[in-house]
């Protein structure tokens, strides 16, 4: 268990954001809002899923909701914070350490926020390595643990528990009805989960990713290299296109926002379209009407200077950007993650291909 450093919180954000694949944004004003934690004295105990006993109590948490809501006010913890309490109630057990359900965008400083509240660590992994919309998404579902109880709760005076559900996808579409109801955002805490769990079924080492991601970019903002370049680097992915966004087509529906941007090539790429579906998150990218990347692989919109991620809800005509791919989790890849995160899980019409497969 280590504490992290105050100047590693900017590494965290540049890498979450990256890691965010468009859902949540660079987490600009959580970033702030633990910085102003750190100033009053408290501190994000991060440690490694090895270091769990495998009886620990783990509450895996997140902001559930459409991102652009989640711009309309300042982040607090409060609703996180009232839905870890209704479960601890619920299970008449306490909690021994704090994990986000995705480390991608803003969710994952709500656990670190929600960490120091509470005085409980906070765990180096996630469920998703990377931001997904929907709960069923979850290692753990995708694993076949079940999702519930499911604590849902609003800043005001709201709360829902889902005790028992017969699926991850039951658990997702009651929980997003009942988000909608609340103002399309609240906070969550899904099943508690075992540190053997965690070990074995969860994303280990994914905020260490990002801190990773986040420190490239740092270092190649001072030396003056190009900080898209650093991220493919860590990273070993592959730019898919650079050039200047022409249209964004965007809508909110069903406490998602859904939508397809629309970027015209410069440089390497003058003369060339691609387009990108997103669903909260890019989920698919399409060069000259040919897919070149899609989920589970991760697509993100970055601006070309800084290489600061682009959230889907606030791309807008004439940002210069880069698009790049990076690989997905192996749990995401098999054979059971494809059946809740592959393209077909979102509506299309065609089988996974990695990126890194389609011929350049």
């Amino acid at each position: 268990m280590r504490e992290l450093k105050f100047e590693e919180l900017e590494a965290l954000a540049i890498g979450a954001g990256v890691l965010g694949t468009g859902g949540g944004n660079h987490p600009h004003l959580e970033l702030m809002c633990a910085e102003e934690v750190y100033r009053r004295g408290k501190r994000i105990r991060l440690i490694d899923p090895w270091e769990l006993a495998d009886d620990a109590r783990v509450a895996v948490v997140c902001i559930m909701g459409a991102p652009l809501v989640t711009k309309e006010r300042l982040p607090e913890p409060i609703a996180i914070l009232r839905a870890v309490k209704l479960m601890e109630e619920h299970t008449g057990k306490p909690f021994d350490a704090i994990m986000s359900i995705e480390i991608g965008g803003e969710n994952a400083f709500f656990a670190m926020l929600v960490g120091m509240e509470l005085g409980l660590p906070v765990v180096d992994a996630d469920t998703m390595g990377r931001a997904f919309p929907e709960a069923q998404m979850a290692s753990f579902a995708i694993r076949g643990l079940s999702v519930a109880p499911f604590a849902i709760a609003d800043i005001r005076n709201n709360a829902v528990l889902i005790p028992v559900a017969e699926s991850a996808e039951r658990v997702e579409r009651i929980g997003r009805k009942a988000v909608i109801e609340l103002g399309s955002i609240a906070g969550t805490c899904a099943a508690p989960r075992s540190g053997r769990e965690i070990k074995d079924h969860a994303i280990l080492n994914s905020v260490g990713r990002a801190l990773t991601i986040g420190n490239a970019v740092l270092e190649a903002r001072k030396s003056g290299s190009n900080p898209v370049t650093a991220v493919l680097a860590v990273e070993k992915g592959a730019l898919l296109f650079a050039g200047k966004i022409q249209d964004v087509a965007r809508r909110t529906t069903d406490g998602f926002v859904r939508g397809r941007a629309t970027v015209l090539g410069k440089g390497a790429f003058e003369g060339r379209t691609l387009e990108i579906d997103f669903q909260n998150e890019f989920s698919v990218a399409w060069l000259d009407g040919e897919r070149v990347a899609c989920v589970p692989d991760l697509i993100t919109v970055l601006d070309e200077e800084t290489a600061e991620a682009i959230g889907t809800e606030v791309l807008r005509y004439g940002q210069r950007v880069a698009i790049v791919a990076l690989p997905a989790d192996p749990i995401m890849t098999s054979l059971q993650g494809l059946a809740k995160v592959g393209p077909r899980a979102f509506g299309f019409d065609f089988d996974y291909q990695s990126f890194a497969e389609v011929p350049a």
